[in-house]
């Protein structure tokens, strides 16, 4: 129904796709950086999941070393360039600077960082590899994201062998396929998985099964699990509009990687309802509109006050045009001619908090594509297969200092672990899994 291929090119998708927030340059930067106070005990630091040593970096900035100051950040964050743009500052390094307590703008952690990455890597700076003893001892990394990104560049910096594993065709999980463009875009995420590869860590395509994970357990001394979570869970239909509804993270991946999409400037999607009101269901909105979409909203189940999105993020999309309606429950939808019919019912908030459909509150809402993005389901049926790997609540359990799971040989960090937080969180869960891997394997882990 709606085929056409709508891949725009990538000068066009950077037309429509512009920083969320400009770079500084270095006059900029250097004015910025003299605001910082070098706090001693740095709440911004002890606020950053990776403890970058923020002032220390902004006082190279200050100084003219942003080589040091890149190579500050990088000993801390091997993804400090993505981290940079994807980060939620305002509620972590940045909303924990002391410049609060005085009523002054905090200091532009973000955007320094930032500076000092990009400055680094436009002037051809490498990950310089430590020096240590190598090591034979293998390890596999499962998922290419973040989590296993971070985990196999502190274990290569140990000296150990490894091979990062995933079945997407391009490295870099959710900084490559999930993260809108206007945030980090695919060369951006690439050019940090190129800077791990240059280390030694090797790279493979390929789906892991039950026979995978036996010669996984058999040629590898560990193996750590960085899998991520699995698809968006789906809303219940007829099938008859399959065509017309995607999920929020293929219809992100879709545009970033120059695949069709049903929402472009030359295609019949002229309304789009994105359905969830999480960080994911905001950047698919923004992204619709960006891409011509002439009506975008957002359905949320309960009220602006529950909504999972941070609120910054909330109030981009308002200035996007997005448009919200709160309080509406989707229970169905189906084809109805060249639309999609959405079945919702209006919601109350009961006696425990949780929203409850309003008898006789039934409606319609009718749109050309309905973009689901209502949480993505873990990854059970692989992770399953994993033999004496315990789950709660479809998490794995490790244990918190080392990131080893149940079964001694296998190790695991990120979303898998922790359902679905920050990428911050995720290269500080893999690097943690580095140094107990390296402890469990008789290597230095410092």
């Amino acid at each position: 129904m709606l085929k056409a291929d709508n891949s725009l090119p990538e000068t066009e998708i950077a037309a429509r796709f512009p920083d969320l927030h400009p770079a500084l340059d270095a006059r900029a930067a250097v004015v910025e950086a003299n605001r910082c106070l070098n706090c001693f005990d740095a709440p911004c630091m002890s606020a950053c999941p990776t403890h970058i040593d923020v002032p220390r970096f902004i006082k190279k900035i200050a100084s003219g070393n942003v080589t040091g100051s890149a190579r500050t950040i990088l000993d801390a964050n091997v993804l400090g360039a993505s981290c940079a743009r994807v980060c939620p500052v305002d509620v972590l390094c940045e909303g924990s600077c002391v410049m609060h307590g005085k009523h002054e703008q905090p200091i532009e952690i973000g955007r320094l960082q930032r500076f000092a990455m990009e400055t680094f890597y436009d002037a051809g700076g490498k990950l310089a590899l430590r020096r240590r003893e190598e090591r034979k001892q293998r390890v596999a990394c499962i998922g290419a994201g973040p989590a296993s990104l971070a985990c196999a560049a502190e274990l290569r910096q140990l000296g150990f062998q490894v091979k990062v594993i995933d079945r997407r065709a391009l490295p870099g999980g959710l900084n490559t396929y999930g993260v809108a463009e206007y945030k980090l875009r695919v060369g951006d995420s690439l050019r940090e998985v190129r800077m791990i590869q240059d280390l030694g860590v090797e790279f493979e395509v390929g789906e892991v099964d039950p026979e995978g994970l036996t010669e996984l357990e058999r040629d590898f001394d560990a193996v750590f699990l960085g899998v991520g979570l699995g698809a968006m869970r789906r809303l219940a239909h007829d099938g008859s509009a399959s065509e017309s509804v995607v999920d929020a993270l293929e219809f992100i991946a879709g545009y970033k990687t120059g695949q069709r999409t049903s929402i472009g400037p030359h295609a019949k999607a002229r309304r789009v309802v994105v359905i969830g009101a999480g960080n994911t269901a905001i950047d698919a909105a923004c992204a619709a509109k960006r891409l011509g979409a002439g009506e975008v909203t957002i359905l949320y189940r309960r009220q602006r006050e529950h909504m999972s999105a941070f609120d910054f993020e909330y109030e981009h999309a308002l200035r996007e045009g997005v448009v919200f309606c709160w309080a509406t429950l989707p229970k169905a939808f189906a084809a109805k001619g060249d639309a999609i019919e959405l079945q919702c019912i209006a919601t109350a908030q009961d006696e425990t908090g949780q929203a409850v459909p309003v008898e006789g509150s039934e409606f319609t809402i009718e749109c050309d594509v309905v973009i689901p993005a209502i949480g993505q389901s873990p990854l059970l049926e692989l992770l399953s297969q994993v033999r004496g790997v315990a789950m709660e609540h479809g998490r794995v359990v490790i244990q918190r200092t080392t990131g080893q799971t149940t079964n001694p040989k296998y190790f695991a960090g990120g979303d898998c672990v922790n359902g679905g937080r920050e990428v911050v969180d995720a290269v500080a869960d893999g690097k943690r899994a580095a140094h107990g891997i390296a402890a469990a394997l008789g290597g230095a882990s410092s």
